[in-house]
């Protein structure tokens, strides 16, 4: 029987390019994992990447995935874009070379082991997972400004 989780990401940036955190929170069944971390120097939309990357790297088997986020750049990268970029050899449609292509690359080898749904929820309005994960991604800005790993 495959796993059903259901994963809310959000990435967080002071200044921009600044530090920056990303947050998840993973849901399977009744058991809930909240994963956080982040970078000096780096931009949101990195961030909001990062959070879907690191959220999917964490499942151990194959899932079906509910993915919740509040960025459409990530939403309509993965599943309006990207196709396009990998054809044109990361390059855009006006041939310019896509903005993140790493992390772009790293998600879309972590997309191929699970089945995913993507979802986009609207940021700080109330969603009780997509407001837990903001608070993680901030957090990861913090623990920089405090030194923390």
């Amino acid at each position: 029987m495959t796993q059903k989780v259901v994963m809310s990401t959000d990435g967080a940036c002071s200044g921009n390019p600044g530090p920056g955190g990303w947050g998840v929170v993973l849901r399977y069944g009744d058991a809930m994992r909240e994963l956080y971390g982040g970078m000096t120097d780096t931009t949101n939309n990195r961030m909001e990447l990062m959070a879907a990357i690191e959220g999917l790297r964490a499942l151990k088997r194959s899932c079906q995935v509910d993915l919740y986020t509040d960025s459409t750049y990530v939403r309509d990268g993965i599943t309006k874009w990207i196709h396009g970029w990998v054809a044109n050899g990361w390059k855009t449609a006006a041939k310019k070379t896509v903005k993140n292509a790493d992390l772009w690359q790293e998600l879309l080898e972590e997309t191929r082991r699970h089945d995913i749904q993507w979802h986009w929820v609207k940021g700080h309005a109330g969603d009780e997972d997509n407001e837990r994960a903001d608070a993680l991604a901030r957090q990861g800005v913090q623990d920089l400004r405090n030194g923390s790993d």
